[in-house]
């Protein structure tokens, strides 16, 4: 109410802590404030203007449906497991078109393995001996566990539902960003839905984040160590915007399985240090990417291609290699890359 007339800030709590052993009282708390502002030791936190809160407001909710949905399937699969059918062990998405097809048919109350398995569309239909054998337990499935079934689809679609009305608004919402979601869109693993809500937390104009490296931090997707000298245990992560990670944590495993250098890097750390970590260090990565795209006004998103870390040590062996030989054979080697052709033409004074 008060940010349309006059300039508000919110204010960090630990920054205005009072002088201990002071008295605290609500007046002398309203004095200290004012001397801190007064003497500019203070920093207004990020507040998101009107249109963000409410694209926030609906992303974020939006993500909890989602949620839900996920939980309601994996409950859809655990039935069925209860039932002796391993369905989702031959069909790569159990809630598609066969998967679908198929237990609504378990409704109807059809249990014979051949006749479902004959349900199968598209690439399913390679694996119809399989699909066989993962039926084989349908004469387990009991009208009380088709009851129970029907009641969690049903929710499914109604959540799926309520989903595609959200994203309707917030299309609408996000309409004048087009520019910025097809930026954060061309980098690898980031779909529409992920560019969206990523938008909806930081917003268009990264001048409010002095580098790629504050974003990280404010995210949450950077390492915290507050610790001078040797370390005892492991560091633990910083506490940041929790949906701004869960963002990241999505599209650095969806990099993750793509021929790019990022792919490349989730894989390299995943090897040594675990998947977990793996995520956090390419959504360190990915979020400085994106604060220079958005920085960017027109630009994309350019692959260095997967064999980036490769090519890289390859150069810095050789490197190694050669000024050792040098100095080998009594040789003090001062290196200087040579321009490239381009700028070379650029300094070139016209005739």
């Amino acid at each position: 109410m008060l940010e349309d007339d006059i300039e508000c800030w919110v204010v960090n709590a630990r920054d205005v802590k009072n002088v201990p052993g002071r008295p605290k009282t609500d007046k002398l708390d309203a004095v200290w404030l004012c001397k801190l502002a007064e003497r500019g030791m203070l920093r207004p936190s990020f507040v998101p203007p009107p249109w963000q809160r409410e694209l926030r407001d609906l992303c974020r909710y939006r993500r909890t449906l989602v949620q839900e949905r996920t939980r309601e399937k994996q409950r859809a699969e655990k039935l069925l497991e209860s039932a002796a059918i391993k369905l989702s062990s031959v069909v790569t998405d159990l809630h598609g078109v066969t998967g679908r097809d198929i237990m609504d048919h378990l409704i109807a109350g059809e249990r014979g393995p051949k006749v479902l398995a004959q349900l199968a569309r598209g690439r399913a239909r390679r694996k119809l001996c399989e699909l066989e054998a993962a039926l084989e337990g349908a004469e387990f499935f009991t009208a009380e566990h088709a009851a129970l079934l029907a009641a969690m689809l049903e929710r499914i679609d109604g959540l799926s539902a309520q989903i595609g009305k959200l994203s309707e608004v917030i299309e609408r919402l996000v309409a004048p960003c087009e520019e910025q979601l097809q930026q954060a869109e061309s980098m690898p693993g980031w779909g529409r839905r992920a560019a969206q809500d990523a938008i909806a937390e930081t917003g268009v104009d990264m001048s409010r984040f002095p580098s790629g490296a504050h974003l990280a931090s404010w995210a949450g997707r950077t390492p915290l160590d507050n610790q001078s000298g040797k370390r005892k245990g492991k560091a633990r992560s910083r506490k940041g915007n929790r949906y701004l990670a869960g963002i990241t944590g999505e599209t650095a495993t969806a990099a993750g399985k793509t021929q790019t250098r990022e792919g490349a890097r989730y894989r390299r750390l995943a090897r040594r240090r675990g998947k977990a970590k793996a995520q956090v260090a390419l959504g360190n990565t990915q979020l400085k990417v994106y604060h220079k795209l958005l920085s960017s006004p027109g630009a994309r998103y350019a692959d260095l291609g997967p064999d980036y870390y490769e090519r890289q040590a390859s150069t810095r062996r050789q490197i190694a290699h050669h000024v050792g030989k040098l100095g080998a054979l009594g040789f003090e080697v001062t290196l200087c890359r040579i321009p490239a052709p381009e700028d070379q033409a650029a300094d070139t004074p016209a005739a």
